[in-house]
């Protein structure tokens, strides 16, 4: 029988995200899912600290990384994919939808050399494909709603959900973003949360919910359905919508939403430098 993967999280406390690098004990393939270029707004300096702690770990467990694993173009950090690429020669992967993704935002930061078409990646994926991580699979599920490009990745008895759910005393993802659906959002989650009960859930962010004193990023199918506190058992799709719009519109726009969507939707890549060797970060200015 197949092992179980390995799973080791790295919490970046700035950003509340959740990288993990995952692996198979049998062959020492491993993944790495959803990571983290360190970045300072004040001053607009990026480095790799975080994505090369990932990478000293992988050297020390002897693993070999064949993917680069993202659950979607974020808005709350920049992606490391990049340089864990030049780095390690693993392949970045993101779901196939990351088009329309791309098309939405190309036009609000007009800019021309983003693709439409995902060439910036190595591997797009849709729902229900495979990819072989030494003696396991990684089973791809498309859960649109928080973007329309939201993709989960199974592998065994574990799901990295992305931004789809959180901790049940937290609950689940924006969908006010371009793209973003209420609607979709619930038929996404129901269908994640029809996997067995003891599936082990493993989240992209956590925000330590309030009474909680810790930081956590793990949960179960079952516990989901039980406690979540946006969508257990008995709530129905009216109603989720209806809390969902309701909470978005309080909600204010991610710190570093403006830098991560231009870099991420490029793969994790800066904007092309201009004449002086310099990348330039654009800000859509509304005056009202």
């Amino acid at each position: 029988m197949p092992s179980k993967p390995a799973i080791e999280a790295f919490f970046d406390e700035p950003t509340s995200t959740v990288t993990y690098l995952v692996s198979d004990p049998a062959t020492g393939r491993a993944a790495i899912v959803d990571p983290v270029r360190d970045y300072d707004h004040k001053s607009g300096k990026a480095s790799t600290a975080s994505a090369d702690r990932i990478l000293a770990r992988a050297r020390e467990r002897d693993l070999t990384i064949d993917w680069i694993l993202e659950t979607h173009a974020h808005a709350d950090h920049l992606s490391a994919a990049p340089y864990l690429r030049m780095k390690s020669g693993a392949k970045v992967v993101i779901g196939e939808h990351i088009r329309a993704v791309q098309k939405i935002f190309k036009g609000v930061f007009n800019v021309a050399d983003v693709s439409e078409d995902g060439t910036e990646f190595d591997r797009l994926v849709r729902d229900g494909d495979r990819l072989a991580l030494g003696s396991l699979e990684i089973e791809v599920m498309h859960l649109p709603g928080h973007t329309p490009a939201d993709v989960a990745y199974r592998v065994d008895d574990a799901v990295f959900v992305g931004d789809t759910i959180f901790m049940p005393d937290y609950g689940t993802a924006r969908t006010d973003f371009p793209g973003g659906d209420a609607a979709t959002l619930y038929r996404s989650i129901r269908r994640l949360l029809s996997l067995p009960g003891a599936t082990r859930l493993f989240m992209c962010h956590d925000y330590k919910a309030p009474g909680r004193d810790c930081f956590a990023w793990e949960s179960t199918v079952s516990e989901q359905r039980a406690r979540n506190v946006h969508v257990h058992d008995g709530v129905d799709e009216a109603a989720f919508v209806d809390l969902r719009t309701r909470r978005d519109a309080t909600l204010a726009a991610p710190v570093l939403l403006l830098p991560s969507v231009q870099v991420n939707i490029r793969a994790g890549n800066p904007p092309p430098p201009e004449a002086n060797g310099v990348s330039y970060l654009k800000i859509p200015l509304q005056m009202i």
